[in-house]
């Protein structure tokens, strides 16, 4: 028996993520993933894990396996607005599924089919994929190693029907450029905004993940009625916990709450109570240092890596001061699409860069991370990468 199903015209919008389909590559044996944006496993704190879980269930086992609150476990929330750097009202924070739930809150709540919504060049994919479905009109607002520039942000805003919803923004760390707004970006991104009353979507998973210094204030904290802050335990505890939050404006956060109860009811009340437990005596403090080391030696030797291996080629990258990725620019006419499948087949895989464009895509781009692979996995992947450009390089044409 055959039923014919009738998709709804936003599944047409849905689309796999190229990065998940890359890494199934990386499942080959001996391929040496510089792709997934995973944290390294080496930073879970296991052994505190196993404390707060046997903690939570002997003191609180019925209601941490019970449905809670939509808004979340309090202590956490409160425990979330103690730790961020401007005064944050508990009852702002929305615990969420994973950060990417967030997006997908926010682009419900916020964007109709047809909406403007506005974003960095380059942005992240998972965001273009959470808006998506609501079929917005995602319009790229033109960027450069400081941040968003500012002046081609007022002329992409719209006007009337038109107007943009949101400006969608990483400060720290992008994903997937890891570059960082400068300070002086971040004044003017802020004031520019206010003065065209246009709100701001600021997304930061690896703000804490800073390497000499920390980042400047966040965009949230300048103006927190114009803006929805977005976090995430994923890169400082585990990703498997599908833990993040969001700090909205008193206006719009009923709002997003009924987005959140009609999605999930509630984050996983069990997951939400063992963060709790494990920050309550200053945990992170000591901890997340320990990912800061670990990720700078590994950015340490990509830089290293890159700059032995790469010499005479023409290839252009970054040096992020934190986070988990470098953007690296392939020479002239050579597409890091094209050259994917010869990388994998010398055993080694990355991300290309067009797949975060929203709209006219820099085909020559390429995102590496770090955080995954040791410092001679780097050594040998870079390597590998590097003589895939050469054979690029060398190959002959192909006529149209």
């Amino acid at each position: 028996m055959t039923t014919n199903w009738t998709l709804a015209a936003r599944a047409a919008k849905m689309n796999p993520s190229v990065i998940r389909e890359i890494l199934k590559v990386t499942e080959k044996p001996g391929i040496i993933s510089l792709a997934g944006g995973l944290p390294s496993p080496k930073t879970f704190p296991i052994d505190a894990f196993a404390q707060a879980c046997a903690a939570v269930l002997e003191k609180d086992g019925q209601s941490a396996l019970q449905y809670a609150a939509s808004e979340g476990y309090a202590p956490l929330r409160e425990a979330v607005a103690r730790m961020l750097p401007w005064d944050v009202n508990p009852d702002q924070v929305l615990i969420t599924t994973g950060s990417q739930q967030g997006l997908d809150l926010i682009a419900k709540v916020l964007l109709d089919a047809g909406s403007r919504m506005l974003v960095e060049t380059p942005t992240y994919l998972g965001a273009l994929q959470a808006f998506a479905p609501m079929e917005p009109t995602v319009v790229s607002v033109a960027s450069d190693d400081e941040g968003v520039q500012v002046d081609d942000l007022a002329t992409k805003v719209g006007t009337g029907a038109d107007r943009a919803r949101f400006l969608y923004v990483l400060p720290n760390f992008q994903n997937p450029t890891g570059r960082t707004m400068t300070e002086a970006r971040r004044a003017a991104l802020v004031a520019q905004a206010a003065e065209l009353n246009l709100p701001l979507v600021e997304d930061n998973p690896y703000g804490d993940l800073w390497f000499d210094q920390p980042p400047a204030l966040p965009l949230t904290a300048r103006n927190p009625d114009g803006c929805i802050y977005l976090g995430s335990f994923s890169k400082i505890l585990a990703p498997g916990l599908r833990l993040g939050f969001l700090v909205a404006p008193k206006g719009i956060y009923p709002k997003l709450l009924q987005a959140k109860q009609a999605a999930d009811l509630h984050s996983p009340s069990f997951n939400q109570r063992m963060v709790a437990e494990v920050m309550k005596d200053g945990f992170l403090d000591r901890h997340v240092p320990t990912i800061r080391a670990l990720y700078k030696h590994q950015r340490d030797a990509m830089l290293d890596a890159l700059a032995r291996e790469m010499a005479g080629l023409q290839v252009e990258w970054n040096r992020p001061d934190g986070g988990m990725f470098l953007w690296v620019r392939l020479p002239e006419g050579m597409s890091a699409l094209d050259l994917l499948p010869e990388a994998v087949d010398r055993n080694v895989a990355f991300v290309p860069g067009a797949a975060f464009y929203a709209d006219n895509a820099d085909v020559r781009t390429l995102r590496l991370s770090f955080v995954t692979a040791s410092a001679q996995q780097i050594n040998t992947g870079i390597a590998a990468l590097a003589a895939a450009i050469r054979a690029r390089a060398a190959a002959p044409a192909v006529a149209a």
